[in-house]
């Protein structure tokens, strides 16, 4: 039996969102809607002087953020340059890995993180978290349960015995971890979010065009041949819904108090 994967190298995950960045916006419509869900939890009591935007991707988040904060000073960290690069919206821009964040400790009231948590070791990214919040600051974060790429997961599981999305965290594990960094009122909310395509190809192009098609060990070594492609087209089409070719995206919208 092959090994269940481990988090990619964070070069090899650059490089991904480095290619990606040209495709990202015309590719995101789920990351977006799930940047929603999470606007719509958010409850700030005191408005923040300083927010950070985690994972900033090219900054979809970073308007809707300054409609609903108005004041505070927008900061946006991300791994990509080439994703820093495409953000509009006024902001101090750091590229930066979130387990080892270029900021100074109590140096922001609002840590919002929007599906990147799932790229990074879990109990390094909330410390960080932790440490760049000032007392009673807020995160605000989503990131991916075990149940996301479910159909692809079985499709493949036809096909070969290769791992081929990442290793997802429980919602009791965030809840552990975050519990551990430090933090308090840690709140955990689930949501089931289903995106359809048209075709296989274009729903592994659509994974790819966001960068997200990234594994560690374990991974195949080599790219499937035609018959293996095919019975994984015929495992997915096994699937199929009226609207199309379904993929999940078990979302977690992690809410959370220093």
């Amino acid at each position: 039996m092959t090994p269940s994967p481990s988090h990619p190298p964070k070069t090899r995950i650059r490089r991904a969102f480095e290619r990606a960045a040209p495709t990202y916006d015309a590719a995101a419509a789920m990351q977006r809607e799930i940047c929603q869900a999470l606007l719509a939890t958010l409850d700030v009591i005191a408005p923040p002087a300083t927010l950070l935007d985690a994972g900033a991707g090219t900054g979809y988040a970073l308007p809707l953020l300054a409609e609903r904060l108005p004041a505070a000073e927008r900061l946006a960290v991300d791994l990509s340059p080439a994703m820093l690069a495409r953000i509009a919206a006024p902001c101090q821009r750091l590229a930066g890995d979130l387990e080892h964040l270029p900021l100074a400790a109590g140096c922001c009231d609002l840590y919002w993180s929007n599906l990147a948590l799932q790229w990074c070791d879990l109990p390094r990214a909330l410390a960080e978290a932790w440490r760049v919040l000032r007392p009673g600051g807020r995160l605000a974060a989503t990131t991916l349960g075990p149940a996301t790429f479910a159909e692809l997961r079985q499709a493949f599981a036809l096909v070969d015995d290769y791992p081929h999305t990442l290793t997802f965290q429980t919602p009791e594990a965030i809840a552990r971890n975050a519990r551990a960094a430090g933090f308090i009122d840690v709140s955990i909310r689930r949501q089931r979010h289903v995106a359809h395509y048209p075709d296989l190809r274009r729903l592994l192009s659509a994974i790819k065009a966001i960068g997200a098609n990234q594994l560690g060990s374990g991974r195949r070594p080599h790219p499937m041949g035609r018959a293996a492609f095919a019975a994984l087209q015929a495992a997915a089409e096994r699937q199929r819904q009226a609207a199309g070719l379904p993929l999940t995206y078990d979302v977690l919208i992690v809410n959370a108090r220093k």
